[in-house]
């Protein structure tokens, strides 16, 4: 893959190309406005002389640099053609743009005129692959499985389809009856379209006025003071005896009172009062908060 710098050396052309490019590219320009299938005919043939050119140069000399540049600026509209199937992505179209000409410069280098294919029908999948690649790799934030991904694809193509074809938005259901597959599925692919950009729960909601998600999600739970209480009176109660862990129990867990624990264990309710005092007494000499 080549590096910016090579990137910008070969898309930006020299002013001096071979004579028979010149000639070719006068030929070209002196033509009357046409349409545009008369247009993208003219880049064909045009496409088709450098090649021809190209084919007898030395790699890494000046005039191999110059048609091969020459190339990539005539074939520049098959990139922004195959970059604009990309524009619901949310990505700026000039880096598209820029990645897709880096697929075009692979598919220049790796071209046999020789085998009888035109070089759009050859340099389309490598265009469209290197841009599939980009976002692959470098702008989700989240990975998608890849048959997720794929039929994310297909359920965008067919969204768009069909909004065309009804003018309005299609339902999940429509969407699942076009592709065949479920409405779990497509909600699925929906939610995995929306991984490619990531949204900060600080960053404040735009047009409602409200503030970031942080805020509107999370709140303050009044038991939450209280959990390190309950996790150093269990530790507490445990170093108690057994009868005094069992008369706090019944009076503080089981709402028993005095009278009715004195029942329970058959001693005198002045002795149950004692026992709490002294289990008291017991829990703060080991409180370390309160210490």
């Amino acid at each position: 893959m080549q590096t910016d710098e090579e990137v910008a050396l070969t898309v930006s052309a020299s002013t001096a190309p071979p004579q028979e490019v010149v000639e070719v590219v006068e030929v070209v320009e002196a033509a009357p406005a046409a349409p545009q299938r008369s247009r993208g005919a003219d880049t064909r043939a045009l496409t088709q002389v450098l090649f021809g050119q190209l084919k007898g140069m030395q790699p890494g000399t000046p005039e191999h640099t110059r048609v091969r540049g020459a190339l990539i600026e005539a074939n520049l509209p098959l990139v922004r053609y195959a970059a604009a199937r990309f524009r619901s992505r949310n990505e700026p179209m000039e880096d598209v743009i820029q990645v897709g000409t880096i697929g075009l410069i692979n598919a220049i280098d790796r071209f046999d005129p020789d085998r009888g294919v035109q070089f759009p029908t050859f340099a389309m999948p490598t265009v469209v692959g290197e841009i599939k690649r980009y976002f692959r790799d470098n702008v989700r934030t989240v990975h998608v499985p890849r048959r997720l991904h794929e039929l994310w694809v297909q359920v965008n193509g067919a969204t768009e389809d069909l909004t065309t074809a009804f003018g309005r938005t299609p339902t999940t259901a429509e969407i699942a009856e076009r592709l065949r597959i479920t409405e779990e599925d497509v909600l699925s692919c929906i939610e995995a379209g929306r991984s490619y950009h990531a949204t900060s729960l600080e960053a404040a909601q735009e047009g409602d006025g409200l503030p970031g998600l942080l805020d509107r999600l999370g709140y303050e739970d009044p038991a939450l003071d209280g959990v390190e209480h309950r996790d150093l009176v269990r530790h507490l109660l445990v170093q108690l005896p057994e009868r005094e862990q069992r008369i706090l129990l019944l009076r503080y867990y089981s709402n028993l009172t005095q009278s009715q624990i004195s029942a329970e264990l058959g001693v005198s309710q002045m002795h149950v009062s004692r026992l709490l005092a002294r289990s008291f007494q017991r829990l703060r000499s080991a409180n370390r908060i309160d210490a």
